[in-house]
């Protein structure tokens, strides 16, 4: 047998050693604390105990100096900010939580410190409640109509006064309803349903349980009441006893408890039946109890005198002491197994959520449930588009042609310039200016620079200064601050020693990639080639069809022929050049069709009376002459005449 947790176990789930966390919160905190938020104040002690305090968060740096910031984010999850204000709400939830349950300050401690997991795990569970689209609203309606029914209020105007007069807002308490229906959503569905329980585990937990489950022999009772004053007389006694006399007869008679009650009782309980609830052994006075636990669920007491009046107590169940089969427990048992089954399983499901998730917390602040394997945030600049191979090339080109020119320069440096044309001690010498080949100054192209990127080209340099060994002399001079050239070592610039600065030593350098000869590409290329050969012709191979069977021919063949066979087999006529045309409209028409003859009806009487169809005379145009001679009879040839006539003509007689 397999049962599923989820179905056995309620959808409440409890930390160990009674901790609040987010697993208490998914099931019981938000709707039993709504409920209790309502009720009536709870007594406080006019000694108030002291309420520990809570650490100050770590708060940015304001941009305003003597500025506080109020609000600002602690941490981000998905597409959700935690927020300091929503922090601060939680550790006062926590206190109130931890005072009603008389924590120790260590417990406050380490719920403090697993406060920010928990409130993370919250909003994941709310990201995936919107993927799977659960919609909480039916359930948020039917708790708040719970919550309203629980509280004895009319209706749900009642309800919203009341939250308000808390101290709370009325969109913010349905708001932490949803949010836990859809938590408990999630749970269920994400982790509860994969929890399965075999009879064999049940019974195993059981067993090693069993002192859990005992339990001390009870009663449950319903009672009838019948009151007399608190100093009664014996006048007013005896008639309280003969009704509590007359009530028992007749349920010896088969009346009903439950009828006796609405019709006798005077106590509190009578519109419930009088139910009294389960009471162990030990609990009822002696008097009360000697006569009820001797009795069978059903049975009753004769009257019993107490300070009330006359009470009559049914028993209506009657549990024995003892440990109690597990056919007895067995959803307690059930419940206790999802309990410790439910917390790993959630923990595991929650870093899984974790590493799939975008979560960034501020400094300062710290996740208990991060896991390693989680997404690091990498704050970065502008990044540069990557350069064009074209501009490549051409920044290359700039660089040979400006090492060249750099290259003559140190030339001219180091050669002893005439007399004439040496330059004043301490005057300045611009760069030489970048010329076309028409002999004008090369234009420099304006640069486009995009909103959030970097510029590719840097600034032109500025103007260099050639001082000759001792120009200018005493401190501060220039001279003083250079060194003195080594005679026979070649000169650098001020641009190739940035460049040679900015190297990183701890980079593998990128090999040159030097000059090939055409006869090393040679066999580099034929081999390319013969590759692309066999591969193209190893997809035409693939692509060609496989011929076709005799079978397969003869049955296209019978399946191309015409239905129907041709009726034109006539061959077409050549057009002969020149000749007429022939139109349709210049053709003969064709003769008409002969009508069809038109068929004999027959006359009325054949087809009123049933008579036989007499056969229509002969046509007369098929009947042979008047002067044709008898069958058999020989033939005349003498003329007839009108006075004459012949004597094979008949005459009438």
């Amino acid at each position: 047998m397999r049962t599923r947790l989820v179905n056995a176990a309620p959808r409440q789930v409890l930390g160990r050693s009674g901790r609040t966390s987010l697993l208490l919160m998914l099931a019981t905190m938000l709707a039993g604390a709504a409920s209790a938020q309502i009720t009536a104040p709870r007594y406080q002690s006019p000694i108030e105990a002291p309420r520990p305090q809570m650490p100050g968060l770590p708060a940015p740096t304001p941009i305003t100096p003597n500025a506080t910031v109020v609000e600002y984010p602690i941490a981000r999850v998905n597409d959700q900010i935690i927020d300091n204000s929503d922090y601060l709400r939680g550790q006062n939830d926590l206190l109130e939580e931890a005072q009603r349950a008389n924590a120790t300050p260590t417990e406050i401690e380490a719920r403090q410190k697993d406060l920010l997991r928990d409130m993370i795990d919250q909003q994941l569970l709310l990201s995936r409640g919107k993927e799977l689209s659960i919609s909480p609203d039916a359930e948020v309606v039917r708790r708040l109509d719970d919550i309203r029914k629980q509280n004895h209020m009319d209706t749900m105007e009642d309800l919203e006064k009341a939250v308000r007069q808390e101290g709370l807002s009325y969109e913010d308490f349905k708001a932490n309803i949803a949010n836990s229906i859809i938590s408990q959503e999630v749970v269920s569905e994400e982790v509860g349903r994969k929890l399965t329980l075999t009879a064999k585990q049940e019974q195993a937990y059981y067993d090693a349980h069993k002192q859990d489950y005992a339990q001390p022999e009870q009663v449950r009772l319903s009672e009838i009441l019948i009151p007399t004053p608190d100093d009664a007389t014996d006048a007013q006694i005896a008639p309280a006893q003969a009704k509590a006399n007359e009530v028992v007869a007749k349920l010896k008679a088969g009346a009903k408890f439950e009828d006796m009650v609405k019709r006798y009782s005077g106590g509190p309980n009578a519109d419930k039946g009088g139910d009294l609830g389960d009471y162990p052994r030990g609990q009822l006075p002696k008097v009360l109890e000697d006569q009820t636990f001797v009795l069978q669920p059903g049975q009753w007491t004769a009257p019993i005198r107490t300070r009330q009046g006359f009470v009559i107590e049914e028993v209506t169940e009657h549990t024995p002491g003892g440990i109690p089969p597990l056919s007895a427990v067995d959803q307690q048992v059930q419940q206790a197994i999802y309990k410790e089954a439910i917390e790993p399983a959630l923990r595991t499901y929650l870093t899984d959520l974790r590493e799939k998730a975008y979560i960034y917390i501020e400094p300062g602040f710290v996740d208990t449930g991060a896991s390693p394997k989680q997404t690091k945030s990498v704050f970065v600049g502008a990044t540069p588009p990557a350069v064009k191979k074209k501009t490549a090339q051409k920044a290359r080109l700039e660089a040979s042609r400006a090492a060249a020119a750099g290259a003559k320069a140190n030339v001219a440096a180091h050669t002893p310039p005439p007399a004439s044309a040496a330059p004043a001690p301490g005057s300045a010498t611009l760069t030489p200016v970048k010329l076309t080949k028409s002999g004008k100054p090369r234009k420099t192209k304006r640069e486009k620079i995009r909103y959030g990127q970097a510029p590719r080209n840097s600034l032109p340099s500025g103007p260099e200064v050639t001082v000759t060994a001792g120009a200018d002399q005493g401190p501060g001079a220039i001279s003083s601050m250079l060194p003195a050239p080594t005679p026979g070592a070649a000169m650098t610039t001020p641009d190739q020693t940035a460049s040679a600065s900015d190297v990183d030593p701890l980079v593998a350098a990128t090999p040159a990639k030097g000059k090939t000869r055409y006869s090393d590409r040679a066999p580099i290329e034929a081999k390319a080639k013969a590759e692309a050969k066999a591969a193209k012709a190893k997809q035409k191979a693939v692509a060609t069809p496989t011929p076709l069977t005799a079978e397969e021919k003869s049955a296209q063949q019978i399946q191309n022929a015409p239905l129907e066979p041709a009726t034109d087999t006539g061959k077409k006529k050549k057009k002969v050049k020149g000749a007429p045309k022939e139109r349709i409209q210049e053709k003969a028409p064709a003769p008409p069709a002969p009508k069809p003859e038109a068929t004999p009806i027959p006359p009325k009487s054949v087809r009123d009376n049933g008579e036989p169809v007499v056969s229509p005379p002969p046509n007369p145009s098929t009947l042979p002459p008047v002067t044709a001679p008898a069958p058999g009879a020989p033939t005349d040839t003498t003329p007839g005449t009108p006075a004459n006539p012949a004597p094979n003509a008949t005459t009438p007689q």
